[in-house]
């Protein structure tokens, strides 16, 4: 038999063999589950999840380990899961005076400004630092109006996936992104920036304020919180219970909103199914800023009271 007939005949049995140990595998210890080479690389990352720093050069640091597992999962995201959500946005009316957008600017310590006509769902551009700061350089006239410094931005859906904005971004030479719901209301905004950081981590720079914790232990049991804070995190910090919502709440804002059915103001007093009381420390008309959380009481203590 020809050499080369030879060759074929044995790669088709090394492949009838694999697809038989396969099958047996999978009869005797059932199926082996998601063989793609996403759950196979994740597999890997978790095998070495504890390993130090490596000795050998070309090993994946604990960083680098990190980042490829956000890598991994960068598209199972979307839009609407990143950025700065509609509350923390910091926008200029399109009828601002130029002096009052620098201190805007100075205050905001961003590099874009979205623009709105009348209110936030209506978008119509942003203004760039640069355009300003060319003005102020050159000592030319301050314009009267913003209309000669907006620039459009990108306008996308909640459900736009992350790694197709990346593309946009980079096609249109547009960082930042205004992300649109279903009633084409405004629903947050994206930079490029927030895009990298989803793989890398928080990027800071000198100009960016200290981290703060988001979850304070105080004395006594209790905790100062900030609205932001996830629930998922407060579940593991906390009491796993606070995490266990049915409706599509993410942070502890959320989860005071829904108990007490509106946004809830200062001073405000709401009980947990779990016996915890959240106590509204900051809040104003649109969203709560600062809570604070009271352990569950024992119940000799509830039942002397």
């Amino acid at each position: 038999m020809p050499e080369g007939q030879s060759t074929t005949h044995a790669g088709d049995a090394g492949t009838n063999e694999g697809s038989i140990w396969r099958s047996l595998r999978a009869m005797i210890f059932g199926e082996s589950g998601d063989d793609s080479l996403r759950h196979q690389l994740e597999e890997a990352i978790d095998a070495h999840e504890d390993d130090p720093a490596p000795d050998a050069k070309g090993d994946l640091s604990p960083l680098e380990r990190t980042m490829v597992r956000n890598l991994l999962h960068f598209g199972e995201r979307d839009a609407g899961d990143v950025g700065v959500p509609r509350a923390d946005i910091i926008a200029v009316e399109e009828q601002t005076r130029f002096d009052d957008l620098v201190k805007i600017f100075a205050e905001a310590g961003h590099s874009r400004l979205p623009v709105y006509r009348e209110k936030l769902d209506t978008i119509i551009g942003m203004v760039h630092i640069k355009d300003v700061f060319a003005i102020l350089a050159t000592g030319a006239p301050h314009p009267e109006s913003l209309d000669g410094l907006i620039r459009q931005p990108l306008f996308v859906p909640m459900s736009r996936g992350v790694l197709d904005l990346l593309a946009d971004m980079r096609a249109s030479r547009v960082h930042l992104a205004v992300v649109l719901d279903e009633y084409f209301g405004t629903e947050g905004l994206v930079t490029i920036e927030d895009l990298i950081e989803e793989i890398v981590g928080d990027i800071e720079d000198e100009h960016d304020d200290a981290p703060e914790a988001l979850i304070v232990p105080l004395d006594g049991g209790a905790w100062d919180v900030d609205g932001r804070a996830e629930l998922e995190d407060i579940g593991e910090t906390i009491d796993k219970r606070l995490a266990e919502v049915d409706e599509d709440i993410d942070t502890l804002a959320g989860l005071a909103a829904l108990i007490a059915g509106h946004v809830p103001q200062a001073g405000a007093c709401l009980s947990h199914d779990s016996g915890w009381k959240l106590e509204v420390i900051e809040a104003d008309t649109r969203r709560v800023t600062k809570l604070r959380l009271h352990p569950p009481q024992p119940r000799s203590e509830e039942s002397d009271a």
